[in-house]
């Protein structure tokens, strides 16, 4: 060995940065699809990066999955969950740490629409957006029915000719939007906000024709879905055939089957109408007659019990018992009237019998020393002035 050579030494960040440009270097790391299960995720929100790692039975490998990627996925990643990812392989010079950047993810096996469905559904479920207790009753008569849905259609047909066959009283106000695509979610959003606060209309028809769950994906938009559950307006949700069902049809008061179904649910049928008014005519007819026949019985009845009475003989009747209780009024007047005088004339006696001046008239006379009446011979002296009060007059003296 040569004692001349000297060792080279590097730094670490230079030996990061060699390391760093080896990997990015390799062509068979810049492309890669890599499948695993999601542990230590760390979703930050305000920033919309994305880190976790991927693992399977043997081994772990750090990533990320900066915003610009993150906010392209149709669901939400979850710990446990397995996918597969699309990126490139680097190393974070600060650590020295090689980590997968993805930039695609995908769910192994189930797509990521339907994990993307269920997550919302079961999300919605629990905050009580799909509670019947919250459902809307539709109106039974309908003056204006708004219609969401595209222009050009044939789902609005559906919707119209039926309208105009079973109801065609109603007035039908037609909002055209999108209902798929990128910018479809929003327009839907937008036309149920803009009935609601409107206010107009009597029962808001929300929906499309069939297609894949692709298609259908704009009725799975979440502020949709909180739209249509403040909508102060009924909303009946028509999207797809029979078999599909979207956030759409859970959240709205009612849901149809078809856009054909929804007509029928949003009106009532003129045929049965017209027949139910006419039925109800028929009973009010019979009532009708009914009743005049029981007037018209009572009146003959009546009409036959004045027949068989003769006013003037029951005019007489009463006259001779109101004579009689005048009469007895008379009598019974008198009567009072002499017991009464009865009864005065001994009050009178016995009045008369108490006057002080009457008995004096008798011959007694009263007694008065001063102010007082004397009753006793122990109440004066020889000496005392006394006053004699006479039937006629008084007298004074002084005992002796």
């Amino acid at each position: 060995m040569n004692s001349n050579l000297q060792p080279k030494f590097i730094s670490v960040s230079q030996l990061n940065f060699y390391i760093k440009s080896l990997v990015e270097g390799d062509d068979n790391l810049r492309y890669v699809f890599v499948t695993g299960e999601i542990s230590n995720l760390t979703d930050h929100y305000a920033s919309g990066h994305i880190y976790l790692s991927l693992k399977d039975e043997k081994a772990v490998v750090k990533a990320v999955m900066f915003a610009s990627s993150a906010r392209n996925l149709k669901f939400r990643p979850q710990n446990g969950m397995k996918v597969i990812v699309r990126g490139r392989v680097s190393v974070y010079e600060p650590s020295g740490q090689y980590q997968l950047y993805i930039e695609d993810m995908q769910p192994d096996g189930v797509g990521a629409l339907s994990i993307a469905y269920e997550q919302l559904k079961a999300k919605l479920e629990a905050e009580g957006l799909f509670d019947n207790k919250y459902k809307k009753p539709l109106p039974k008569y309908p003056k204006l029915i708004t219609i969401i849905t595209s222009p050009t259609g044939a789902a609005l047909q559906d919707i119209l000719n039926i309208l105009k066959n079973r109801w065609p009283f109603a007035e039908v106000e037609i909002i055209p939007v999108l209902v798929q695509g990128d910018n479809a979610p929003a327009m839907l959003t937008k036309a149920i906000l803009d009935a609601d606060k409107a206010n107009v209309s009597d029962v808001i028809i929300i929906g499309r024709g069939g297609g894949s769950i692709e298609d259908l994906w704009a009725f799975n938009s979440e502020a949709l879905a909180r739209a249509i559950f403040d909508c102060k307006i009924p909303v009946i949700s028509s999207v797809g055939h029979e078999t599909d069902f979207t956030i759409c049809d859970f959240v709205s008061d009612m849901r149809a089957p078809t856009p054909t179904a929804a007509a029928v649910l949003a009106t009532p049928d003129r045929e049965a109408e017209l027949d139910n008014l006419i039925k109800q005519g028929q009973y009010l007819s019979v009532l009708g007659e009914n009743l005049i026949q029981s007037k018209q019985k009572i009146l003959s009845d009546f009409s036959n019990v004045l027949a068989q009475t003769d006013p003037n003989i029951e005019f007489n009747n009463k006259k001779e018992v109101f004579l009689r209780i005048k009469d007895r009024l008379i009598f019974a007047g008198e009567k009072i009237l002499s017991e009464q005088k009865v009864m005065n004339d001994e009050l009178k006696l016995r009045l008369f019998s108490l006057d002080p001046q009457a008995i004096l008239s008798r011959g007694y006379s009263v007694i008065t020393a001063g102010e007082k009446t004397v009753s006793s011979v122990s109440q004066i002296k020889s000496g005392d002035n006394i006053n004699i009060i006479l039937s006629d007059g008084e007298v004074n003296a002084t005992i002796d």
